[in-house]
């Protein structure tokens, strides 16, 4: 699946994807551990990143988390998923994304999270987006600030992120 905004286009990696999605996370590995979970030696492997491509081609199938490569001029440049899908009465979403370090502060990621509202909101029928923030990621805040998202309140040790159990701001949107 594509979904094109105006420089990014947001796809779902495929099978071959696997050499430039480990590209991506390996030169990004000491930018992104600010923000991320601890990842293991073997996470940056050419099979974890294809097992990781087959798991959310599977998870998209089954309407559990929709993850996509951002790209910008055939090249990826980031990430984002709109993952743990909840329907019934909850109709619900948990956003995550990242933009590679040489490409922050161009716009890439508030374009991104835009076309990826409008996919939430349109083919999937959700009702409510909602991302977690640390506080200092005032970037990513900015980020969901101009996509609409509010601010929903202060979550305590919210997420354990590079080892820490990190405080969070929660934002939601709803349709």
């Amino acid at each position: 699946m594509e979904l094109p905004g105006e420089r990014i286009l947001l796809r779902h990696l495929a099978a071959d994807d696997a050499p430039a999605l480990l590209a991506y996370m390996e030169e990004n590995r000491e930018f992104l551990e600010q923000w991320e979970p601890v990842r293991e030696n073997g996470f940056f492997t050419l099979d974890a990143q294809a097992a990781d491509i087959e798991a959310a081609a599977a998870d998209a199938l089954a309407d559990r988390r929709h993850a996509f490569g951002i790209f910008l001029d055939s090249e990826l440049v980031g990430r984002i998923a709109l993952s743990q899908i909840f329907r019934g009465i909850f109709q619900n979403a948990y956003l995550g994304y990242s933009i590679a370090e040489r490409r922050n502060g161009q716009g890439l990621a508030t374009e991104a999270v835009g076309v990826a509202m409008d996919f939430a909101f349109g083919d999937l029928g959700l009702h409510r987006v909602q991302a977690a923030v640390m506080p200092r990621n005032t970037g990513s805040i900015r980020v969901l600030e101009k996509n609409g998202f509010r601010d929903e309140g202060y979550a305590v040790g919210y997420l354990c992120i590079n080892g820490v159990w990190e405080d969070h701001r929660v934002f939601a949107r709803t349709s």
